[in-house]
């Protein structure tokens, strides 16, 4: 048997499962995209496989992005947890911080993944300064322990205050939980979250339990699925930061699968457009379900601390920012009581899908919409599922829910559809750029997704972006990042000091402990690596302020006072303007992150490979845009040359998707087979 040299990504999303492959011995790349399977994922999962690759020990490794953590919970369908606190603290997770669910309401219901009867006080104490007040009693432990197990729990979380100063309660408790447990879901917040701030630690520990059940026996039978197709290689799961971590890793630490998939496709593509030429970009990721807004920097993807999935449900652990709105291709049109036109946030998803699919589904979506404009081929439906999309059904759809209501004909309100998801689109666009200082025009749109090069146009003129990207594949553009991505391995330790008192030998210490341990993980996953790299950095304020700022260290100078000084008045400047004078500086938390940087994908390889005057244009459609038909072009995209120039309005039809540029804009195909879209001049 030859050598396996095949790399597949692999992105499960709400509506499709999509899948890059990657032959390393030819260089030739291929895409599929099968409907997501319902409820067990790993069955397209291998489906999407199965429909390039014969012989599954042809391939070395899988990349696979996620959704299923992020849909436990938003379903709030993870596993009996239960939650082991000290004395007094057993409501931590229900206060959170005095929020609401809506700003201007004056109550709202909030129910906590876990039930108040399933979190249990132990007598415990650890001081902020890391002393023992009160040892903790492994047998009250155990007794908690087996009540739990009784009232029907799977995983449990120890969390116990000031527990990131000295682990040592509770790693007591977890040695007494151990010897009732019947399982291995059993995690302690000095492990998941060693960081001040007991809600935010509760809350991440809590979902960690809540999660793992259910993700590691997702994975593993994912892996045993794959093993029995016979496949040996390694399989790497995509982190919300943007790397990579091994399978073992990620049954572990599930909490770090939260919004996987799109991390990926903001990996991808800042890799895509750096090697355009374009160092600032704002993705765009439009599936069957959301539209995921990210913003890249110079070439750097944004990473926050802390996120929340849906209210209350807080997770701070280091991922890629994102703004998401419910503005899907099957995100649901609706008219509500004053007569205003909605989209979203319900969808119909894969099943039963739009109204054009023929699965049962009587309301309208964005992209039933665009069938009835023309813009998508009713004869040659993505996804391989169906034969051809139901127009007369979809045209019914929106005269019943939205036409007939508005008083508007059905092509004017399937027009005013698609105006009000590209309104709710260039509003999270404005959200991640203007809101935070960027102008938009020094900024290009990066559409994927399998809807969102329909927009891309529209996105253009209505924020004055400079031009959208369209890669070559934007319909498997998260799967794409899955072979891009890097391993990383994220860690942190709240110091909570004074810089004036900070011992810098100490730190060095803690970082080269943290590197060391990363460094490891990294030998451990059996990835070969181009280059290892490492970043330290502080969160860092002034005295008095609650909101830190994020200062990277150099990493070839000796840490003392005045580098960590300088550093943070140098990043205090870049955000704020001008430093403070005359406070005293804080620091709060050490951040150590190991990155294994994985060997890149030539996007050279992705150049069509068409001789200049092959013939891609395949007829002409009738379009409906700006309020009137148009006579536009139909081209097959994969025969488009290198340098080949399209006038709007054109369709652009490919496998994965289709790409509507619109009347007054242009396109042009660029060396690696990506298509710029501009304003006409």
């Amino acid at each position: 048997m030859s050598q396996a040299r095949k790399i597949v990504g692999v992105d499960v999303g709400g509506t499709f499962t999509d899948v890059f492959f990657l032959d390393e011995s030819t260089g030739a790349c291929t895409v599929a995209k099968v409907p997501t399977s319902k409820p067990d994922q790993s069955a397209g999962f291998l489906a999407g496989i199965k429909a390039e690759v014969a012989d599954f020990a042809d391939i070395s490794t899988v990349i696979h992005g996620t959704t299923v953590a992020t849909n436990a919970l938003l379903e709030k369908k993870g596993a009996p947890t239960g939650i082991i606190t000290t004395a007094g603290f057993r409501d931590t997770l229900e206060m959170r911080r005095r929020d609401r669910p809506h700003t201007w309401g004056l109550w709202g219901q909030f129910t906590p993944v876990v039930d108040r009867d399933m979190r249990l006080e132990v007598a415990e104490r650890t001081l902020a300064d890391g002393s023992c007040h009160t040892a903790v009693d492994p047998g009250e432990v155990e007794a908690a322990a087996r009540q739990l197990l009784a009232s029907g729990a799977e995983a449990v979380a120890i969390v116990f205050i000031n527990a990131y100063a000295n682990a040592a309660n509770e790693q007591a408790a977890l040695a007494a939980v151990k010897n009732v447990w019947p399982n291995d879901y059993v995690v302690t917040s000095h492990e998941i979250l060693p960081e001040i701030r007991e809600f935010e630690r509760t809350s991440t520990t809590t979902l960690n339990a809540y999660l793992q059940p259910a993700i590691a026996d997702y994975l593993r039978r994912l892996e045993g699925a794959l093993g029995a197709e016979n496949f040996a290689g390694e399989v790497l799961i995509v982190q919300s930061n943007g790397g990579v971590m091994s399978l073992d890793t990620a049954c572990e630490r599930p909490i770090r699968t939260a919004l996987s998939g799109p991390a990926a496709g903001v990996i991808a593509s800042a890799y895509i457009a750096g090697n355009a030429g374009f160092s600032n970009v704002i993705t765009c990721d439009m599936g069957g379900t959301s539209f995921d807004v990210s913003l890249v920097v110079d070439g750097e993807s944004a990473l926050t601390t802390q996120a929340s999935v849906d209210f209350g449900m807080v997770i701070r652990t280091p991922m890629i920012g994102m703004t998401t709105i419910g503005a899907g291709g099957g995100s649901i049109a609706w008219v509500d009581r004053g007569g205003l036109l909605q989209i979203g946030p319900e969808s119909a998803g894969s099943d039963p899908g739009p109204v054009c699919y023929g699965a049962g589904n009587t309301r309208p979506t964005v992209t039933d919409a665009n069938v009835v404009l023309g813009r998508i081929n009713a004869d040659r439906p993505i996804g391989g599922a169906l034969e051809r999309l139901d127009v007369d059904a979809a045209r019914n759809a929106i005269m019943a829910a939205v036409g007939t209501p508005l008083g508007l004909d059905v092509m004017t309100a399937a027009e005013a559809i698609v105006r009000v998801a590209n309104a709710r689109m260039a509003g999270a666009i404005r959200l991640v750029s203007i809101e935070r200082g960027h102008n938009p025009s020094d900024f290009v749109a990066m559409p994927f997704g399998g809807g969102g090069a329909l927009h891309a146009g529209a996105l253009i003129k209505d924020v004055g972006l400079k031009a959208a990207v369209v890669p070559l594949y934007p319909g498997v553009t998260s799967a794409l990042g899955c072979t891009v991505a890097d391993m990383r391995h994220d860690f942190v330790q709240t110091l909570n000091t004074m810089l004036d008192d900070l011992d810098t030998a100490a730190l060095t210490v803690m970082i080269e402990s943290f590197a060391a341990t990363g460094h490891q993980l990294l030998a451990k996953a059996a990835v070969s690596f181009a280059g290892q790299s490492t970043v330290f950095a502080l969160d860092m304020s002034y005295l008095g302020q609650t909101h830190t700022v994020d200062v990277t260290l150099p990493v070839d100078a000796a840490i003392d006072t005045d580098v960590i000084r300088s550093s943070f008045e140098a990043r205090y400047r870049t955000v704020f303007g001008k430093p403070l004078s005359g406070i005293a500086i804080r620091v709060l938390n050490l951040r150590v992150a190991v990155i294994g940087h994985r060997n890149k994908l030539d996007l050279k390889l992705l150049a069509p490979k068409i001789a200049a005057g092959v013939d891609a244009q395949t007829g002409e459609r009738a379009v409906w845009a700006d309020g009137g038909w148009h006579q536009a072009a139909i081209y097959e995209r994969p025969l488009l040359a290198v340098g080949a120039t399209i006038a709007g309005p054109a369709l652009l039809e490919q496998t994965d998707t289709t790409i509507f540029v619109d009347p007054g804009l242009s396109a042009t195909v660029d060396q690696f087979g990506n298509l710029i879209i501009r304003q006409q001049d």
